[in-house]
């Protein structure tokens, strides 16, 4: 199980790495008009996927929806953060910023989620559950990793590389840490009934590792990616940034084991041997991610 675990983790470190910085060098000055949007098709990709692990956590009255109004409404507002970029990426006057974007997105997701039940609707009983399932679904992975989309896009090329990894390397950092500590030293359960395998120690070892890897991130390597000679970020916030990254990546991992536990399951699904499947990958990171940009947007990193 570890070995699959270690080779699952290299492949996706790997394609990760790849994708950002094909990324990035679109994003240079040679290539402006296409920042960002190397990554696009990740952000959706994995956010499809998520979505469909989710559907098959939820109890069967989902059946009464359209699954692709789900997918559907899941990719607008993941990509809706884009909207400002492509469409209207020079005018200071436009009310139509991110945010702005992205209600919108989610006003046409709810749209379509309702739409989708009057196609299937054949008798009364249970729409109104169903239709807050599929809003549920579309909130927590569209809404929730949107966020990733926005940290990508804050502040200029360098700077929205920067704030996109800090999250995902201290969230997921966090969850090492966790792993490691709590296999070594675990012996006080700290959500048995949820996740009998996570310990009070391994949740403190989790944030000493995201508050050391922070430290780490935004006192050296942040700086030298940026070509800044010092950072604007103290040891203080620093830490501060990785215990709040962990302690709302914990708590995202906590809630999709709820899911998985109310549904019988161990895992999300069984695509990647060894990590079990992408929700289980990035439930961390997509909690984390609203507070990490935050964090940057309210100027306490960066």
């Amino acid at each position: 199980m570890l070995r699959w675990r270690l080779v699952s983790a290299a492949v996706i470190l790997a394609a990760l790495v790849l994708l950002l910085a094909l990324d990035w060098y679109l994003g240079d000055a040679r290539q402006p008009g296409l920042a960002a949007l190397a990554l696009a098709p990740m952000f959706v990709g994995v956010a499809l996927v998520a979505s469909r692990e989710m559907l098959s956590l939820l109890p069967p009255g989902h059946s009464r929806i359209r699954n692709w109004s789900v997918y559907l409404g899941v990719a607008l507002v993941i990509v809706a953060p884009y909207g400002s970029m492509v469409l209207a990426p020079q005018s200071d006057d436009s009310s139509l910023a991110a945010p702005a974007w992205l209600l919108l997105a989610l006003a046409l997701a709810v749209g379509l989620v309702l739409g989708g039940a009057m196609l299937r609707f054949r008798a009364p009983g249970g729409v109104a559950i169903s239709v807050a399932t599929a809003v549920f679904v579309v909130t927590y992975i569209g809404l929730l990793g949107s966020f990733l989309v926005q940290l990508r896009l804050f502040g200029d090329n360098d700077r929205g590389i920067a704030a996109l990894v800090s999250v995902i390397v201290v969230a997921k950092l966090s969850d090492v840490g966790a792993y490691l500590t709590g296999h070594l030293m675990g012996r006080h359960k700290m959500a048995p009934l949820l996740s009998p395998g996570k310990t009070i120690e391994g949740a403190v070892g989790g944030i000493v590792f995201s508050c050391l890897a922070s430290w780490l991130l935004f006192a050296w390597l942040i700086p030298w990616w940026t070509a800044s000679n010092e950072t604007n970020t103290g040891a203080i916030a620093a830490i501060a940034f990785g215990a709040i990254v962990a302690a709302t990546g914990m708590l995202g991992d906590l809630a999709i084991s709820l899911l998985k536990r109310d549904a019988g399951q161990k895992d999300s699904s069984h695509l990647l041997p060894g990590l079990g499947g992408v929700l289980d990958v990035i439930d961390s990171i997509l909690t984390a991610a609203p507070a990490g940009y935050a964090c940057w947007a309210l100027g306490l990193v960066g």
